[in-house]
């Protein structure tokens, strides 16, 4: 049991579980690595073995190196488990022998404990001689920092001079967003001219099982200084309206019987709801993304993004113990680029069923695609809007 690397069950734990698996089956897959070897899930796989059972959910984590095996199964295991106060601390103790590097705050968001706490157990480590001091390590953002952070100083005018200085620092400062803002608003409308330019057409399919992450157009309080980070700056946006009438646009591409899973933020909950039964779905379920970093919002820092589900007609739900758990978390790459876990969870899910993307930005073999993004290079280009993944194309 090379990944099992905290205490075993205790028996009351262990008969719960028993019970469970025989009423229900197992409810979240046991994860593995390419050699076959149990990530998480060994206590599962025990018991259905004993039970007489041959088949289970798997899940098959690829490319992980030792440490990332390790350090996962106690992500996976630590928050779940009913451990002492001793229990906890060498789990952390072992976590920081494996990545001495990854900042205090970074490992104690991984296992869901205070940052006091790791940073307790590495001074014992450091002092103990059993891992040596880092002047830089790795924060929750994966930006390499310095361990210790020196004490800034600014210039502080004399009391009278404090109006003058206010005066100056509000020119500055409105210079740059007007500037900014100009800057901006050029992007934003060659972004836009290129996604008209290359503007995909109608679909000429029906699919049971749709994945949307619509380009939304957010709202913000000031048009100056609320678009530094919006999507206009990536690509062209659509209103709501437009995104819920969509489906009359490009030719009705769902199946009387159809699953739809809908990408909407926290902001835009309300509006993919309303998209989602435009299009023709009952709102089902959801699932989250946690994306590790917080971002912006107006009544809480945004950290994740939901996946919404619904259906139509008579859609079957995924057989029990094949479902995943409703919270995935990764750290966020590039702007509005989704894990590819969950394009991964709907493939397993409905394997054999055609698959469309729509508003695609980076083709997967097996899906449909559509999307004036779908697969093109820089600038504007002339192709169909609809293509299969993985297929070359003429030219």
């Amino acid at each position: 049991m090379k990944y099992q690397l905290l205490p075993r069950l205790s028996s009351e734990e262990f008969a719960s579980l028993e019970r469970s698996i025989i009423a229900h089956g197992v409810l979240v897959p046991v994860e593995y690595d390419e050699a076959g070897d149990i990530i998480d899930g060994h206590h599962r796989v025990e018991i259905c073995e004993s039970l007489g059972l041959v088949d289970w959910p798997r899940f098959v984590r690829k490319g992980l190196s030792e440490t990332d095996k390790r350090t996962l199964s106690r992500e996976l295991n630590f928050a779940r488990r009913h451990l002492t106060t001793a229990q906890k601390q060498a789990v952390i103790a072992d976590q920081l022998r494996d990545t001495p590097s990854i900042s205090s705050r970074a490992i104690a968001a991984m296992l869901g404990v205070h940052h006091s706490t790791v940073q307790s157990v590495r001074k014992t480590l450091v002092d103990g001689g059993e891992i040596s001091h880092h002047d830089e390590v790795e924060g929750r953002d994966g930006v390499v920092q310095p361990a210790r952070k020196s004490i800034k100083t600014a210039f502080v005018p004399d009391r009278e001079n404090v109006g003058e200085y206010m005066k100056g620092a509000k020119m500055i400062r409105a210079e740059k967003q007007k500037v900014a803002h100009t800057v901006r608003l050029a992007h934003m409308e060659m972004t836009a001219s290129r996604g008209q330019a290359a503007a995909p057409g109608k679909v000429g399919g029906k699919y049971p099982v749709i994945y949307a992450d619509p380009p939304w157009r957010f709202g913000v309080r000031s048009e100056v200084t609320g678009r530094e980070k919006s999507a206009e700056n990536h690509y062209p946006t659509m209103d709501s309206a437009d995104i819920a009438g969509l489906f009359r646009e490009i030719g009705e591409p769902a199946t009387d019987d159809a699953v739809l899973f809908l990408w909407a933020t926290n902001p835009m909950l309300h509006d993919g709801l309303r998209v989602m039964a435009a299009w023709g779905f009952d709102y089902v379920h959801h699932w989250i993304w946690d994306k590790e970093v917080a971002g912006t919002g107006y009544w809480g820092r945004d950290r994740h993004e939901l996946l919404l589900i619904g259906r139509r007609g008579n859609v079957a739900s995924p057989l029990p113990g094949s479902q995943p758990e409703t919270v995935y978390r990764e750290r966020k790459g590039k702007h509005s680029a989704k894990p590819d876990f969950f394009a991964e969870t709907i493939e397993r899910l409905f394997p054999s069923m055609p698959r469309l993307e729509l508003f695609c930005r980076q083709p997967r073999p097996g899906w449909d695609v559509w999307g004036f993004e779908a697969g093109l290079p820089e600038g504007p280009v002339d192709l169909p809007a609809v293509e299969k993944a993985g297929e070359p194309r003429d030219g």
